[in-house]
């Protein structure tokens, strides 16, 4: 069975959240998200946002393996399953999450990575005043499908560069908006299959790192009202050989969990 809330209502809700019109063809907010921030912050907007995003990691793998997700399962208050779009690829998913709108309309619908047009949640935040930056890997979708806005980009070759960077910048604390994203997960459950040892792993290693960037926020970005998120775009499945995959129209790929934390102002 498909989740019923779709990720094309994040973006509108994260905009509201921080003050800012949503992006003009988003759907319509997640309410809970909304209601989440509306109370830890008491009633007061966010000045900071931070959302991790790690790649392919389904909801179903972190049912099956808790463990090795435990750092960001406990961390985070609100834990909010959605259903991707299709086709569940990278570009497509994120297009997605960061635009509010399907595929049809962010123009994104195959494994390509052209730069969006239409209006996204960066946008919407720069036009509010926000300074935004995204971290990510010189080959992945979401630093290349969101260029040419006028915001900051850290592109690196790997992912410890990318790491190092954000956390960097959450010391430096110039930045309303950071989107930091970690494909090691999808790399090697592609190679090795969802519950591979290598790939149960990576699933580890992202749980604590954003743990590490959560701490890094609680402590730098004390004096701000800041919510962080750890925030999928599709799932996975097994195939053949005991490789992994994903793409199709089925729960496996679709079903996904978003994972958020509020740090008020002290």
């Amino acid at each position: 069975m498909l989740n019923k809330v779709s990720l094309d209502t994040i973006a509108a809700a994260l905009a509201m959240i921080m003050g800012a019109e949503p992006p003009q063809t988003s759907a319509k907010a997640n309410q809970a998200l909304l209601e989440y921030a509306n109370t830890a912050f008491e009633g007061k907007k966010a000045d900071r946002l931070f959302m991790y995003n790690p790649d392919a990691i389904a909801q179903w793998v972190l049912e099956k393996y808790p463990d090795f997700a435990k750092e960001a399962l406990e961390l985070c208050d609100l834990k909010l399953p959605l259903c991707s779009v299709m086709p569940s690829v990278t570009p497509v998913c994120f297009g997605t999450l960061y635009t509010g709108a399907q595929p049809a309309i962010h123009g994104i619908q195959s494994y390509k990575k052209p730069v969006i047009q239409i209006e996204t949640l960066f946008d919407s935040f720069i036009k509010a005043g926000k300074k935004c930056a995204i971290v990510a890997d010189d080959e992945c979708s979401i630093g290349k499908i969101f260029l040419e806005r006028e915001m900051d980009y850290f592109i690196f070759h790997t992912k410890e560069e990318v790491n190092a960077k954000a956390a960097e910048l959450i010391i430096k604390d110039e930045y309303d908006f950071i989107c930091v994203y970690n494909g090691n997960y999808d790399a090697v459950m592609h190679k090795n299959g969802p519950e591979a040892p290598l790939s149960l792993a990576a699933l580890h290693e992202n749980s604590h790192v954003f743990s590490i960037f959560s701490e890094l926020i609680k402590t730098h970005w004390s004096a701000h009202n800041s919510l962080v998120g750890f925030a999928v775009d599709h799932g996975c499945h097994e195939i053949d050989g005991g490789c992994g995959s994903h793409g199709l129209d089925m729960p496996e790929d679709l079903n996904i969990m978003h994972f958020y934390k509020a740090y008020p102002a002290k």
